[in-house]
């Protein structure tokens, strides 16, 4: 028989304390603090970019859409027989601020890496603010791998790093509590998938008085094998997964797959398949891309079956960002449909993105269940930092402040409670803007630093009768769009904003709208 939602919950409250973390055996073989546990996390992966249904109707029915046809991704689908799946899993619009995010357990307007880190000059655009993190996380950052590093488990990083610039602390990811680096650097895609192309090394790529851009490094036995860049990821995560069972060391790997990020090369193990689809050539290489980290996810699982470790090895799966695929454009629904937008932009299909926990293998012998179900709260990539903590009972530093709650803890918060800040004072498809999630309520506000006519300081949107962001109610419920905007002040000032200028240099603050009798 199985437990109801609220006994599986209340089972994790006696078994993790958020203020003593002691190591509890739930049977003579497996504690909490033998556990391992993989993110694996999926470049510009959004929340429709796969063939698990992450949407659920009124009714709580997982509901499929023409995309989760598309996409093939059998063992996600595996995985999500024996885990949660988060369908209001946020993060933020593009890559670096929700890598730092994941990292630091706090929101990308309190940590000040606000857009993606252009590797050789600061991108902060026109108005952006002067100072905000450009040199991403420095080696005096409070990290997740640190703090797991401290408390015995090998911290292992396998492919995109993103969190710095060349040159500074957080290029190299050993700098930042990982024991073990393979691929990981400043660039934030590969100049190439394949092994023929040396993943960006190769000579033929270089121009005069030139460095070579968007190189991977460390994969050059791979080289002459015309590997593919995600199975060469793959088989050096299984090469750590090895060596730490030989140490008899619980591990930490983030599992960092460039893929599917641009560019939008095929790749050839899947290709095939895509073929007779009437989409354009890119959108079948899209495809074969997610299909490529599926399988990676699946070998993953199987070696951890191999070593008879997968009963007490967690894995969370997620995106870093909304998705990239190259179907339609910035504005349309057709990108994350039912979702309107992309990465880099406002709309839901810009943050939205998968989540998945669960055991790599469901058995008696898991340190602790988790529910089979989908959990329609609001979910952040700030989340994953305390959950994985609690999870391994690894206590917090005194005074640290984490924008994130454990995903995983004994009781749900109220669906008025949840919320979400996105703030985005830089440039890209959409720009100078902020989104803040509260219930079933979405704000977008728009700074317009340089006072473009046409742009709508104000935008509300009911999520809840309204996925596709179609009918902007700032108009029709002036009391609440002045709540929320009153409210994602607040919370910009909480966490330390900081803002866009406007072209006299002055810095603009949000401005709250007129209320009318």
């Amino acid at each position: 028989m199985q437990m109801p939602l609220i006994q599986y919950r209340s089972f994790w409250l006696l078994l993790i304390s958020c203020t003593a973390f002691n190591a509890v055996a739930v049977n003579e073989d497996v504690t909490l603090k033998q556990a391992n546990v993989i993110v694996f996390l999926v470049d510009d992966l959004g929340v429709m970019d796969t063939s698990v249904p992450f949407i659920s109707n009124q009714d709580n029915e997982k509901k499929q859409f023409p995309l989760n046809e598309y996409y093939q991704t059998p063992n996600l689908t595996e995985l999500a027989t024996r885990g949660t799946r988060y369908s209001q899993f946020y993060a933020q619009s593009v890559c670096s601020p929700s890598r730092a995010s994941l990292l630091t357990g706090q929101n990308a307007a309190r940590h000040h890496i606000t857009t993606w880190i252009n590797p050789t000059k600061n991108n902060k655009g026109e108005y952006g603010p002067s100072n905000w993190q450009w040199q991403g996380l420095s080696s005096s950052a409070v990290t997740l791998p640190k703090l797991l590093q401290q408390s015995g488990f090998k911290t292992i990083h396998i492919g995109k790093g993103h969190f710095g610039p060349l040159n500074s602390e957080g290029a190299n990811p050993l700098n930042l509590g990982f024991e073990v680096n393979i691929a990981g650097g400043a660039w934030g895609r590969p100049k190439s998938y394949y092994g023929k192309d040396h993943y960006g090394n190769h000579k033929k790529f270089k121009q005069k008085n030139k460095a070579l851009t968007h190189n991977i490094p460390d994969l050059a036995h791979y080289y002459e094998q015309d590997t593919f860049l995600t199975e060469a990821l793959t088989q050096e995560a299984i090469k750590q997964i090895s060596l730490s069972d030989k140490q008899h060391k619980p591990f930490f790997l983030l599992m960092s797959h460039y893929g599917v990020h641009a560019p939008f090369q095929p790749d050839p193990r899947f290709i095939d398949k895509y073929q007779t689809s009437q989409e354009k050539e890119a959108s079948k290489a899209f495809a074969s891309l997610v299909e490529g980290v599926d399988k990676s996810l699946g070998d993953i699982v199987a070696h951890l079956n191999h070593l008879n470790i997968a009963d007490n090895t967690l894995i969370i799966f997620a995106g870093d960002n909304g998705s990239d695929s190259p179907i339609g454009k910035n504005n349309n629904i057709a990108t994350a449909a039912p979702f309107r937008g992309r990465k880099g932009t406002s709309w839901e299909g810009g943050m939205r993105a998968p989540l998945l926990i669960g055991w790599a293998n469901e058995s008696a012998q898991n340190p602790l269940p988790i529910e089979t179900d989908i959990n329609n709260e609001i979910a952040t990539i700030m989340d994953i930092f305390p959950t994985v903590l609690a999870t391994l009972q690894v206590p917090l530093p005194n005074n640290y402040i984490v924008d994130g709650e454990n995903l995983l803890r004994s009781e749900s918060s109220s669906a008025d409670e949840k919320e979400f800040l996105m703030h985005f004072p830089h440039e890209h498809r959409h720009s100078y803007f902020t989104t803040y999630r509260k219930g079933p309520w979405k704000l977008i506000y728009r700074f317009n630093p340089a006072n473009k006519k046409g742009v709508k300081q104000y935008q509300l949107y009911n999520l809840q009768d309204d996925l596709s962001e179609s009918n902007d109610l700032s108009k029709t419920e002036p009391k609440m769009l002045y709540d929320m905007v009153f409210a994602m002040r607040a919370k910009l000032a909480q966490q330390g904003a900081q803002y866009p200028t406007n072209i006299s240099g002055n810095t603009l603050l949000p401005q709250l709208p007129k209320l009318t009798n």
